[in-house]
């Protein structure tokens, strides 16, 4: 079965999340977001790309700023709804650098080959889910991605081995946080909001999440996300953050 494929029923082992307090709903579906929770952090891969690139990271991001003013939308929401190529980003962004800034970017190395090499897996919380898929929950990737990225983000994640479904922003044209994104995240899994928890690192993300009635974790760091997600679930934490491999 491939990661697009909606999963077989199968048997789980399905805990409870408490839902204010007054009933409870049936959670059998873990639902990540990609960059920031499945990797490193956006702002460490941000400075990194700037360092590779001879920019300095205060005119990065002034320059998308600015590009966003000019165009209406930021250079990465277009991107990721496939309205724009990444040369045509990357364009935008170089227009509003400094005279000569960028200029490894204007020769024509790729925006995203340098972008994945300050990008890393968090191996941490990879090992966690790869823990709830053994216990019996689904586990679903939403993300807001790139078409020309794809190849990059797939060869640091198992994501034929650990995801049932597989939403990505560019190839549905549209982006979290709005709600059709959900809607096709739900169509595909065939379930209910209230069966799926969903984690993302953007605070408008899971709003919009919540809104539609899923049940949402904010990541800030692995650690608290493991233990957010495990007393939600009713589930012991089963991996130890910051040790050595963050072995279960």
């Amino acid at each position: 079965m491939t990661s697009t494929q909606q999963a077989a029923p199968r048997e789980r082992s399905v805990r409870r999340v408490a839902d204010g307090g007054a009933s409870a709903v049936a959670v059998d579906t873990i639902v990540v977001d990609y960059g920031g929770v499945l990797t490193n952090p956006l702002v460490e891969t941000f400075v990194a790309f700037a360092e590779l690139a001879g920019i300095d990271a205060g005119d990065l991001a002034q320059a998308f700023m600015a590009a966003t003013e000019r165009h209406g939308e930021t250079p990465m929401a277009a991107l990721e709804t496939g309205a724009i190529t990444e040369r045509q980003m990357v364009d935008r962004i170089l227009a509003e650098l400094p005279e000569g800034a960028g200029r490894i970017l204007a020769d024509g190395r790729g925006f995203g080959e340098l972008w994945f090499q300050g990008r890393t897996p968090n191996e941490q919380f990879l090992s966690f889910l790869r823990a709830l898929r053994r216990d019996g929950y689904r586990i679903a990737l939403l993300t807001n991605n790139v078409r020309e990225w794809e190849p990059l983000w797939r060869a640091q994640l198992p994501v034929d081995e650990l995801f049932d479904v597989v939403v990505d922003s560019h190839k549905e044209g549209v982006r979290k946080p709005d709600p059709a994104i959900y809607r096709i995240l739900l169509d595909r899994l065939g379930t209910t909001p209230q069966r799926c928890l969903f984690v993302d690192d953007t605070e408008e993300n899971c709003q919009a999440a919540a809104e539609l009635g899923i049940r949402t974790v904010r990541f800030a760091d692995t650690g608290g996300a493991v233990s957010e997600i495990s007393a939600l679930l009713h589930r012991p934490v089963a991996v130890t953050v910051g040790a050595a491999g963050g072995a279960l």
